[in-house]
C-alpha cells in the first residue's frame, strides 16, 4: 500500500515539464473537473497550486502536470518514484460548469493544457461538439496532443515560432475560425494571463460566453490570505474560493498580470540561491 502523498509515477513530457501520479485517496474520492490542489514539497517549502489533470477513485491517485519554473516546482520535479510530498490539500476551488452547450471551443496554452484535457473530455461526454485549440512557444513544448486529438472533434495547433501548426497564438486561431464563419456557444480558456486576455477580446464582439480559469498567486487556498484576489466585474474575488473560473469578459487582466509579476525578482533570487546550493552538494 503506497504511503500518504507518495510519488507513484513520474514522466517528463517536455523540457522542464513533468507529469506525476501521486497517492492521495481522499482527494481522488472527491475531485471534480476544474479543481486544484495546493502542495508543499518539504517542511521549508512554500505552498503552491496545481491543477488536477486526472484522478482515479479506485486506485486512490491524482495526476498533476507542472513546469519547473521556480524553487518549489524544481524541488517537486527532483522527487523520485517512491518519495513523499510533505502536504497536499484539496480538492480546492469550484468545479467547472460542465453541461451541454452545443458547439464549444477549448483553448489552452503552455502548461494550461493540463486543464484543457479534463475539460475537453468532460464537455465531450456531456454531448458537446468540441474544438480544441492547443498552443505552445515551440513544438517540443506541446502537451497531450495525442490525448486531445482522441477526444476532440477538431484539433488545431499553434506555436509561437511556427515549428508546428499555425504560426502565432491560440487567440489568432480562434479569431480566424470566427472570421471564417464558425460560431461557438461556449469558449473555455486556460493558460498564461496575456493569452486569456487575448481570447476574451476575440470573443467579446461575438458575445460568446467565455470562461477563463485563472492561476494567480495563492498561499492558503481557503480565502483567508487574500493573495489570489482578482477583480471581476468591478468586484474583488478570491480565485481559490470564488473561482478559479470566471467570466473572461469581466476579469481585470491588467491588474492580474501586475500582481503575477510582483515577486518575479524575489523568485529569481531564490532560484539562483537553490542552484548555487545544489552546485555545492
Amino acid at each position: 500500500m503506497p504511503g500518504r502523498f507518495q510519488v507513484l509515477e513520474k514522466e517528463t513530457l517536455a523540457p522542464g515539464i513533468k507529469r506525476m501520479v501521486i497517492s492521495a485517496p481522499l482527494i481522488a474520492e472527491k475531485a471534480k473537473v476544474g479543481q486544484f490542489v495546493i502542495l508543499r514539497v518539504d517542511e521549508y517549502g512554500e505552498r503552491f497550486p496545481l491543477t488536477l489533470v486526472e484522478w482515479d477513485e479506485e486506485k486512490g491517485t491524482i495526476t498533476v502536470i507542472f513546469q519547473e519554473v521556480g524553487v518549489s516546482t524544481k524541488k517537486l520535479g527532483s522527487l523520485k518514484v517512491g518519495d513523499q510530498i510533505r502536504d497536499i490539500v484539496g480538492p480546492l476551488g469550484n468545479p467547472s460548469e460542465i453541461r451541454y452547450y452545443g458547439d464549444v471551443a477549448v483553448v489552452g496554452g503552455g502548461v494550461g493544457t493540463a486543464l484543457v484535457y479534463p475539460q475537453a473530455k468532460a464537455l465531450k461526454e456531456a454531448g458537446n461538439r468540441v474544438t480544441t485549440i492547443l498552443g505552445a512557444r515551440t513544438a517540443e513544448l506541446l502537451l497531450l496532443e495525442r490525448e486531445l486529438a482522441e477526444i476532440s472533434d477538431e484539433l488545431y495547433i499553434s506555436t509561437d515560432d511556427g515549428t508546428k501548426g499555425f504560426k502565432g497564438f491560440t487567440s489568432d486561431v480562434l479569431k480566424k475560425l470566427l472570421e471564417g464563419g464558425r460560431r461557438f456557444d461556449y469558449v473555455f480558456a486556460v493558460g498564461p494571463a496575456p493569452m486569456l486576455r487575448a481570447v476574451a477580446e476575440v470573443t467579446r464582439p461575438y458575445k460568446i460566453k467565455t470562461v477563463a480559469s485563472l492561476n494567480p498567486i495563492m498561499v492558503d487556498g481557503t480565502g483567508m490570505c487574500g493573495a489570489c484576489r482578482v477583480t471581476v466585474g468591478g468586484e474583488v474575488k478570491f480565485a481559490c474560493v470564488d473561482g478559479p473560473e470566471f467570466d473572461a469578459h469581466q476579469v481585470d487582466f491588467r491588474e492580474l498580470m501586475n500582481r503575477l509579476h510582483a515577486y518575479v525578482d524575489k523568485e529569481r533570487e531564490a532560484l539562483e540561491h537553490l542552484e548555487k546550493t545544489e552546485g555545492r552538494c
